[in-house]
């Protein structure tokens, strides 16, 4: 195993091949994640409210649903999705994008998560110093990933995610991975209080809630990683973000009507971005307003 790392290190290409197909292993597993997380939270909810109120006969699933039971099967046929059919992105190609079984469409959706994984992941071992930095940033960039299309398809960001993603922030930066532990800490706090400032000044004056306490939550993950300096700029880049894909989604969209949108995919964005480019950005920034 030694052996191989001081390779891998040695020779870039050999780097960059592994990091891409491990990018694809964990696409294909992170499409699991964010189609069977958002479900496992609803079923607590209910048996926790049937538990709580037994009085409503509230029904409750009983069959054991996780990210590893049951298996993954076609939505239209239920036929069981086997390994030379799980291959990432190669068994969609091959098969057309269609279920061996009974011939129906398979969503693009899935191969494109695991090939945004992949070259996600390739980025970061392009961008970021090899040994312990690039694993930790291998794990973020995956677990944003996760949270994107999580939020974008239920308005979540869960708890099990985001508050793993917050403590991992503040254990690596013990020994000043990316800053150091008091900007780090300060990042967590400021990043929530910031947020959470925002939303309570919003909902007195309005009465309405403009963002979500997920959103609190990531926002403070992102502060425990790149410390309370890196905040400014990642709410500017995730308002850049959001403006840019909101407008170009209501121009794309034939329903013009105003629908409440997710700010968590476009924190996540930021976050990844200042991940690979914040030294950068950071630079640029402070030369145009020093």
């Amino acid at each position: 195993m030694n052996e191989l790392i001081q390779l891998m290190e040695q020779v870039p290409v050999l780097l960059y091949s592994f990091v891409t197909i491990l990018g694809l292993l964990i696409g294909s597993f992170l499409n699991v994640v964010i189609y069977r997380l958002p479900v496992m939270m609803t079923r607590e909810w209910k048996n926790e409210c049937a538990d709580s109120f037994p009085e409503t006969n509230l029904q409750t699933d009983q069959e054991i649903f996780n990210l590893v039971v049951p298996r993954s099967r076609c939505p239209q046929c239920n036929h069981l999705i086997g390994s030379s059919e799980n291959i990432p992105l190669l068994s969609w190609l091959f098969q057309k994008g269609r279920c061996k079984h009974c011939a129906c469409k398979i969503s693009k959706r899935y191969p494109s998560i695991e090939l945004l994984t992949a070259l996600l992941s390739l980025a970061v071992a392009y961008m970021i110093p090899f040994g312990w930095p690039l694993l930790c940033a291998l794990l973020f960039t995956w677990a944003l990933i996760s949270l994107t299309f999580i939020d974008f398809d239920t308005m979540l960001l869960p708890d099990q995610i985001t508050l793993p993603l917050l403590w991992f922030g503040l254990l690596i930066n013990i020994n000043g991975t990316f800053v150091g532990l008091t900007d780090a800490v300060l990042g967590a706090a400021f990043g929530y209080l910031s947020l959470w400032s925002i939303y309570w000044v919003f909902k007195l004056i309005t009465g309405k809630e403009g963002m979500g306490y997920g959103d609190f939550k990531l926002l403070a993950a992102l502060g425990a990683w790149f410390g309370w300096q890196a905040l400014p700029l990642i709410i500017l880049i995730s308002s850049f973000a959001g403006a840019i894909i909101g407008i170009g989604v209501i121009l794309a969209s034939k329903d013009k009507q105003s629908r409440p949108m997710p700010f968590g995919p476009y924190l996540a964005i930021a976050g990844w971005i200042f991940l690979v480019y914040g030294d950068p950005i950071t630079q640029f920034y402070y030369s145009l307003v020093l």
